[in-house]
C-alpha cells in the first residue's frame, strides 16, 4: 500500500514519511522497500516533462491514424468497386486501385514515464496443435493412424504422379514447394518447426509441400473429399488381402470425415471454426497419409488453377503467380494475376492485405509493388529450387 501513495505524492510523500518519523528512528537507515520506493518516485519536473512529451506523442499518433484510417478505407472502397466491375465483367483500370503507398508514422515515440508501471502478468498464448495431437485427434475420434510413407521420396512420388495426373506441371509443383518449405521441406514439416533447432515453436498449423493449415484440409475434404473418395474406391478395386482391408477402413474414415466438414456452410470462417475442433485437429492428420497427403497437397493448388479459369483466365500460370493465389486467397491473388506488367509496376501490394495483415508482413512492405512482390517471389523460388529436397522432388516427376 506504500508504493501507489509515494508513486502518487512524489517527493511530498517522502516529505510526509520523515515528518511523521520520530528523532530517533528518523536517523536510522530506511527499511529496504522504503527506500527502494522513494528512490523510484520521480520528481515533479520529470513528471511535468513525460507528460509534455506524452501530449506530443498523441497529438502525433491521432494525425497518422486519421491519415492512415482515411488511406485504408479508400483501399476499401476500391476493392469494392473492382468487384463489382468483375461481376459486370468490366475492364479494370489503374483508376481502380490507390497508386499511394500507405502512410508510415514518423512522429515522436512513445515517452517512457519515469515512474515504474505495475507489472501486467504475460498473457497467455494458446499453444498450437502440433503433429502429435492431429494424431491423438484422429485416433480418438476415427479410430484411425494415417499411413505414413516408409521414406520422404515416397511420398514425393506420390504426390509428383497425382499432381502431374491432376494438371499441374512439374515447375509449378517444384517452385512453389521451394518456396513455401525453403526447398528442404518433408511431408510432415510444420511451419516453425525444425528438427535441427531445439526449442523451435510451431507458428501455425500449416504442413507439407504447399504448407496446408487445419481450415485447408477440412475445406479441401468438404469440396473435394467425395472426387477423393471415388478415386481410392477405384484404387481399393486394384488390391487385396490386406491392403484392401486396409484402404477400406481408410475409405471408411474418410466418408465419415467428408461428412463432418460438411456439417457447416461451405465459407471460410465455419470451416475454420470447424478446423479448430479436435475432430478438425483429426481431419487435418489425413495430409500425412501417403494415399491422401498427395490429393491434398495437390488440390490446394488445383483449386487456384480451376478458379483462374473458370473466371476466364486461360494462360497456364507462372509458379510466382500460382503462389499468389495460394498465399493471399484465390480472389485477391486473381486480381494480382490478370494486371498487366505496365500495371504490376505501378499498383502498390497494400491493395490486396486489409491493415493488419499488411503492418504484419515485411516482405509486402518492402516489395511494395505488384511487379516487386512476384519478383522477389521468383527469386526465392529461383534460389530454393537448387536444395536437396526440392531436387529430389523435380527428379520424383
Amino acid at each position: 500500500m506504500r508504493l501507489p501513495l509515494i508513486r502518487m505524492g512524489s517527493g511530498l510523500a517522502a516529505l510526509a514519511l520523515l515528518a511523521s518519523t520520530p528523532p530517533a528512528v528518523a536517523t536510522e537507515p530506511l527499511p529496504p522497500s522504503t527506500a527502494d520506493a522513494m528512490a523510484q518516485a520521480a520528481s515533479p519536473q520529470a513528471m511535468a516533462e513525460y507528460r509534455r512529451k506524452l501530449k506530443e506523442y498523441q497529438e502525433a499518433r491521432a494525425a497518422f491514424e486519421e491519415e492512415a484510417g482515411a488511406y485504408w478505407a479508400s483501399i476499401s472502397e476500391k476493392r469494392k468497386g473492382r468487384n463489382a466491375k468483375r461481376r459486370e465483367r468490366q475492364a479494370i483500370t489503374l483508376n481502380d486501385y490507390v497508386l499511394t503507398q500507405p502512410p508510415v508514422y514518423t512522429g515522436p515515440k512513445r515517452p517512457v514515464s519515469p515512474e515504474p508501471e505495475e507489472e501486467k502478468p504475460p498473457r497467455e498464448r494458446k499453444p498450437l496443435p502440433v503433429v502429435a495431437d492431429f494424431l491423438k485427434a484422429a485416433a480418438e475420434h476415427f479410430q484411425f493412424t494415417p499411413q505414413r510413407p516408409a521414406t520422404e521420396v515416397e511420398f514425393k512420388r506420390a504426390y509428383a504422379r497425382y499432381a502431374l495426373a491432376s494438371g499441374l506441371t512439374r515447375e509449378q509443383a517444384v517452385r512453389v514447394y521451394s518456396f513455401e518449405t525453403g526447398g528442404n521441406g518433408n511431408y510432415d514439416m510444420q511451419s516453425g518447426l525444425n528438427p535441427s533447432k531445439p526449442g523451435s515453436r510451431a507458428i501455425s498449423t500449416a504442413i507439407g509441400y504447399n504448407q496446408l493449415l487445419t481450415t485447408n484440409s477440412v475445406e479441401l475434404l468438404a469440396e473435394q473429399g467425395h472426387e477423393i473418395i471415388k478415386e481410392l474406391t477405384a484404387r481399393a478395386a486394384t488390391l487385396s488381402g490386406a491392403p484392401r482391408k486396409a484402404m477400406d477402413h481408410k475409405l471408411a474414415v474418410l466418408k465419415r470425415m467428408v461428412a463432418f466438414t460438411r456439417t457447416v456452410p461451405d465459407t471460410w470462417s465455419e470451416h475454420e471454426k470447424l478446423a479448430k475442433t479436435p475432430q478438425g485437429w483429426a481431419v487435418h492428420a489425413m495430409v500425412l497419409d501417403i494415399d491422401v497427403g498427395p490429393m491434398l497437397q495437390t488440390h490446394k493448388l488445383l483449386t487456384s488453377v480451376h478458379f483462374a479459369r473458370a473466371k476466364g483466365y486461360n494462360r497456364p500460370l507462372t509458379a510466382a503467380e500460382l503462389e499468389m493465389m495460394n498465399l493471399t486467397g484465390d480472389g485477391t491473388g486473381l486480381d494480382m494475376v490478370t494486371m498487366p506488367q505496365a500495371m504490376r509496376e505501378q499498383v502498390p501490394t497494400s491493395n490486396f492485405f486489409q491493415r493488419g495483415g499488411y503492418e504484419r508482413n515485411p516482405v509486402a512492405i518492402r516489395h511494395n509493388t505488384v511487379a516487386k512482390l512476384l519478383a522477389i517471389t521468383d527469386e526465392r523460388m529461383d534460389f530454393n529450387s537448387s536444395k536437396p529436397g526440392a531436387k529430389e522432388l523435380a527428379t520424383a516427376f
